[in-house]
């Protein structure tokens, strides 16, 4: 059966490289891909490839399947399973998951849980590493976790939020917490859901310049966005999604027009151009 599978056991075939040197292995595989939630149906035949460490934008109106994608790409939702359909990460179409989670980081837009609030900064990501909203006491964190932590908050920029609540914080704040967090198992690609929502345009700006650094560190980027600002000058490619389907894949040149995005949001759209950014009205 092709599919990506969840176990408290490791099901990766003994033998296998590392995904380190499993040589230019793409980043996600998805072929004849029927997704549903509930009663419905909500990813229709999607067949998409990237690649590792490739910059990609998924574009589309609010409800049209960005955030079931993103699921599905995290094992967080399954496919239905039929002939020809087909899932692989990195390669590999059968994960543990918690080994997985150290090969590519994914950003949302909320607090993993209601004990973040009261965690300080640095603590908090640290327990990226277990993927918990805090360090519970029973988690065994080593001194690499906290160095491993320390050099992400650094990347950050935001060594000065180590001690500090994250209930505390600003919004902009929390975000470099959150990307901090996706960082310390130094991962070869991001995904990021909407990473703009809810900040002011000062966080804003500051949150694109960060991901413009992490992409010119070689960190892979997938930015999932309704907000043509959020897509950086290095992302090249772009990704069109309705109705659950993937309508437009290409470069940017070809996809962001102002008639490709009218079709797509169905309402008159204006593009903009400052220098290398696109903003639209």
């Amino acid at each position: 059966m092709d599919s990506v599978t969840s176990s408290n056991t490791k099901t990766i075939e003994s033998g296998k490289p590392p995904v380190e040197e499993s040589g230019g292995a793409e980043f996600l595989e998805l072929h004849a891909v029927n997704v549903a939630r509930g009663e419905r149906v909500v990813l229709h035949d999607v067949n998409l490839s990237i690649r590792t460490g490739e910059h990609v934008a998924i574009l589309g109106p609010n409800g049209c399947g960005k955030s079931t994608l993103i699921l599905t790409v995290t094992c967080q939702v399954y496919p239905i399973v039929h002939p020809g359909m087909r899932v692989r990460i990195f390669g590999r179409e059968r994960w543990d998951l918690t080994e997985l989670r150290k090969h590519f980081g994914v950003v949302g837009t909320d607090l993993p849980g209601e004990r973040t609030a009261v965690t300080t900064g640095l603590d908090a990501v640290i327990a990226g590493f277990f993927s918990a909203s805090t360090l519970w006491p029973n988690l065994h964190v080593t001194d690499e976790m906290r160095a491993r932590a320390w050099e992400a908050l650094e990347r950050m920029e935001a060594e000065r939020l180590a001690k500090q609540l994250v209930g505390t914080m600003s919004a902009g704040e929390r975000r470099r917490i959150l990307i901090a967090r996706a960082l310390v198992h130094r991962p070869r690609q991001l995904l990021l859901d909407e990473p703009s929502n809810a900040l002011d345009l000062a966080a804003q700006r500051e949150l694109r310049e960060t991901l413009r650094r992490l992409a010119a560190e070689g960190t892979g980027l997938v930015l999932v966005t309704h907000h043509l600002g959020d897509i950086l000058p290095e992302i090249e490619r772009i990704i069109l999604m309705r109705d659950g389907r993937i309508v437009g894949d290409g470069p940017r040149e070809q996809l962001l027009t102002e008639a490709r995005l009218s079709e797509l949001f169905r309402t008159p759209v204006r593009i903009g151009r400052d220098e290398e950014w696109l903003h639209s009205w």
